[in-house]
């Protein structure tokens, strides 16, 4: 999988440019459905990244990108969860979040935020 180009907005992977969050799962990309978070939205100023959406967890290791100013919040629930499944969880502003996937690809999946 190659990571091409990221700036605010738009994320190109693979030659297909994004503009919207994505999901990398086991090499497959798909949009983020965040709608099921949206009902946090008051409590982070922010849609945040909660366990009510379909999280990628077959991996060994996920990669949050939170946005080009790392804005995205993740909830303390994702975290825990994480830890439970033993999985690596990285949380990075997302341009940091592709230099780790490009690092070490292996078994890793990755929910990308494109904008804040």
């Amino acid at each position: 999988m190659r990571f091409e180009d990221f700036s605010f907005g738009s994320i190109r992977i693979d030659g297909t440019t994004y503009e919207h969050d994505v999901v990398v799962d086991r090499g497959e990309v798909r949009r983020r459905k965040k709608k099921a978070s949206k009902k946090f939205r008051d409590e982070f100023g922010h849609t945040p990244l909660s366990m009510e959406e379909k999280i990628p967890w077959k991996c060994r290791r996920l990669v949050v990108g939170t946005g080009a100013n790392g804005q995205l919040p993740v909830m303390k629930e994702v975290l825990s969860e994480a830890q439970r499944r033993k999985i690596e969880l990285l949380i990075f502003p997302t341009a940091e979040a592709i230099e780790a996937l490009k690092k070490d690809p292996d078994d890793t999946n990755a929910i990308l935020h494109v904008t804040c």
